[in-house]
């Protein structure tokens, strides 16, 4: 295969390189600068070798795991993808929104940063398809990188029949959440960009900056305050179109490091989890390490004592806490071919998975965990619909979250089938899009 052809001139980073290593350069880069660097990846400016001595450099000295350098790296991410009609896909969720306890009907996103190495059924999608039910869900994916079954190779293998998560682009995403509460957004077409690093990556036997800042760059997080000057923290968050997501690393040592910089770009709802395995899910083994970011309210003092307008606490999670058991990490490690996880998923949807079913255990919590994110479990009244008695759970566990709430609305989104209806919503869009 030929190497893309570079229609602008390339960007010299020998004198960035020679600053970052060895370390100790009495002038150090800064985050804007690396960020400025790998802005030139997307526009195939930067040669592969200097590419992949930056990556190498990033990843070494650990600078890739920076709060500061995710934060920069993720705008500039996010200025170099697609550009979606901001104003059309703002009037499409305002015609939508469902307000509801401290929701206020926004876009919510659930990924993972992969890399754990447990291989486990594709929790985080299954929990977005099942919290469509009452939330409008921007779900960021890609293909497999480090599993068997990434995120697009599940839908797509979706009977009996599956979306074209390819045609949902900038041009059709405001017609899509016109139609349904579901969005996959395809990380190839948002960030096309990205098709000059891929091959890069590929050569490397180690995990990238691409990784961790993939997750903080969700292609809606259209925010008019830029995260540049890392101001966007103490705006109001009432223009962010992306109101509030939950992002599983694999590491607990980034836990904290993603936590800040969410809040650095400006995210007001957010949840970062961290199972006690080094799982990027919440775990439905044992206990799931969490990093919570919220609104400060006047009990909170003077919140994280930066003078920003939200607070950042930090619990764990056990299933219990969700009113469910245990189980082995070994029950949902199957495995399985992304057509198999998709068979899987067909019977959560459907209601044909036993109650006490592992798998569906694990689906719940991660589920119940993006309901109470969103601030949706806060409602004291409820009116669901079809099956639902209204008598909210109002207990509240770790961190305050009506963790148990959030099981009894997931429960609801599958039993009374309305999580069915919106993928089939999704399914039919899609489908109907032109190529």
């Amino acid at each position: 295969m030929e190497p893309p052809k570079r229609d602008l001139p390339l960007v010299d980073l020998k004198p960035l390189l020679g600053r970052l290593w060895p370390l100790g350069h009495p002038d150090p880069v800064s985050p804007t600068e690396i960020a400025t660097a790998i802005s030139h990846f997307f526009t195939n400016q930067i040669s592969d070798t200097q590419a992949g001595s930056l990556l190498m450099c990033l990843h070494f000295t650990g600078l890739d795991r920076q709060a500061e350098v995710l934060a920069k790296t993720a705008e500039c991410m996010l200025k170099a993808a697609a550009q979606i009609d901001q104003s059309a896909l703002r009037a499409a969720i305002d015609a939508k929104r469902r307000k509801e306890g401290q929701y206020e009907g926004g876009l919510v996103d659930i990924v993972g940063t992969g890399g754990d190495s447990h291989n486990t059924f594709n929790i985080s999608t299954t929990a977005s398809i099942i919290a469509s039910s009452l939330l409008l869900i921007a779900k960021h994916g890609n293909r497999a990188s480090t599993s068997k079954s990434g995120s697009a190779d599940l839908l797509n293998c979706m009977q009996p029949q599956a979306p074209r998560i390819d045609r949902v682009r900038p041009d059709t995403i405001t017609e899509l959440y016109s139609n349904t509460n579901y969005g996959f957004l395809f990380a190839p077409v948002f960030h096309p960009g990205m098709r000059y690093v891929a091959p890069i990556r590929k050569q490397l036997p180690w995990r990238t900056i691409f990784n961790l800042v993939g997750p903080l760059a969700n292609p809606t997080d259209l925010r008019l305050s830029p995260a540049a000057d890392f101001k966007s923290s103490n705006s109001s968050g009432n223009d962010a179109l992306l109101e509030a997501r939950m992002i599983g690393v694999a590491r607990k040592d980034i836990g904290p490091v993603f936590a800040r910089a969410l809040q650095l770009i400006g995210a007001r709802k957010a949840m970062v989890v961290c199972g006690d395995e080094e799982l990027d899910e919440i775990s439905c083994a044992g206990d799931t390490l969490c990093w919570r970011i919220r609104p400060r309210d006047n009990a909170d003092g003077d919140g994280d004592g930066d003078g920003s307008t939200t607070v950042t606490e930090h619990f764990r999670l056990h299933p219990r806490d969700f009113g469910l058991p245990a189980h082995p990490l070994s029950d949902v490690s199957p495995g399985k071919e992304p057509h198999e996880n998709a068979a899987i998923l067909r019977r959560i949807l459907d209601g044909q998975t036993p109650e006490d079913d592992p798998i569906l255990h694990f689906v719940l919590i991660n589920a119940a965990a993006l309901f109470v994110v969103s601030g949706i479990c806060e409602a004291d009244t409820s009116n669901l619909g079809p099956g639902d008695d209204g008598v909210v759970i109002k207990e509240r566990g770790p961190g305050g979250g009506r963790w148990k709430e959030g099981v009894r609305r997931a429960r609801w989104a599958i039993r009374s089938g309305q999580a069915a209806r919106q993928w089939a919503s999704f399914v039919e869009v899609t489908n109907r899009f032109s190529e």
